[in-house]
């Protein structure tokens, strides 16, 4: 199949570009002009590359024949407190692009979402809004599918992330790490069996409603003060650590979800299930940041 991977230079889109061009299909990446491509390498004369920020999108579909679309565009938040580009990456590019995926008729779009409760913040909010312009959509003959993702890891990933910046602060041996007291759990999921379920997904498609939804986690959460403790230890194994977890030092966000868990029984019905094991990815993610692998 031909399938356009929105975001594809991203940590998501980049290992879901990957794993389809090794199953086969033909992908179209679709990148502002400036991305940094560094997460496909190996793999830039695989894909052809569509530049948005260059071109309109029905050129795009009238030249590529595009069975499904994939959405991973996101914008956090996290650099910047401008509402501007969250909105147009979280909201505005998904509706252009879920506008002409309907228009051109392709199979499937389906979309990369989050777990947050829409009151968390601008990202979580921006994302909600999204998913109800999705519902309200007279889609067609195109299938809208929605992926409610719980807090993916894995190696590649962007330094902002939790698991990335707090192992980077723990490498700098920084004196003091202010955090929540760490009793909210979070369900954490490996990248590599996010890309399954996309792939599980797709190939159903056929026998897919006109519009579906599926939560994507490991269905077992974590207290983020185990988590970290757990970092902490591993790092320690590598090299001498003085700094101080202080617990408590940060409050909450309002309408923080104390218990996050996907229900992972609709995606489990198409054959998936996770396959990865936390301490080990977790290890893997320490030996990269620390140069070790």
């Amino acid at each position: 199949m031909n399938i356009l991977i929105s975001g594809a230079t991203g940590f998501l889109g980049s290992y879901l570009t990957k794993s389809f061009i090794n199953d086969g299909h033909k992908v179209i990446a679709l990148i502002r002009k400036g991305s940094n491509k560094y997460r496909l390498a190996g793999y830039l004369d695989r894909c052809s590359f569509f530049y948005h920020d260059e071109h309109d999108f029905d050129s795009l579909f009238k030249d590529n024949n595009i069975d499904i679309v994939i959405n991973t565009v996101v914008n956090y938040g996290r650099k910047s407190v401008a509402l501007n580009p969250i909105i147009r990456a979280n909201l505005t590019f998904g509706l252009m692009l879920l506008e002409s995926s309907i228009k051109f008729n392709v199979k499937a779009f389906i979309n990369s979402d989050s777990m947050l409760d829409r009151k968390i913040d601008a990202y979580s909010l921006s994302k909600a809004q999204f998913l109800d312009w999705m519902r309200l959509l007279p889609s067609g003959s195109t299938k809208v599918i929605n992926i409610k993702i719980e807090h993916i890891f894995g190696t590649m990933d962007d330094d902002s992330k939790f698991i990335y910046w707090l192992i980077g602060k723990l490498k700098s041996n920084v004196k003091e790490i202010k955090l929540t007291s760490g009793i909210q759990k979070r369900d954490f999921i490996y990248i590599d069996d996010i890309v399954n379920a996309y792939k599980c997904i797709v190939n159903n498609i056929e026998g897919l409603s006109q519009y579906e939804e599926y939560e994507l986690g490991s269905e077992n959460p974590q207290p983020i003060k185990n988590i970290i403790n757990k970092i902490y230890s591993k790092v320690k194994e590598r090299q001498e650590l003085n700094t101080k977890l202080n617990f408590g030092a940060i409050p909450y966000r309002a309408n923080e979800n104390m218990n996050m868990k996907a229900n992972t029984s609709k995606i489990k019905s198409l054959g998936w299930k996770v396959k990865t094991d936390f301490d080990n990815e977790i290890d893997k993610i320490i030996d990269e940041i620390f140069g070790l692998n």
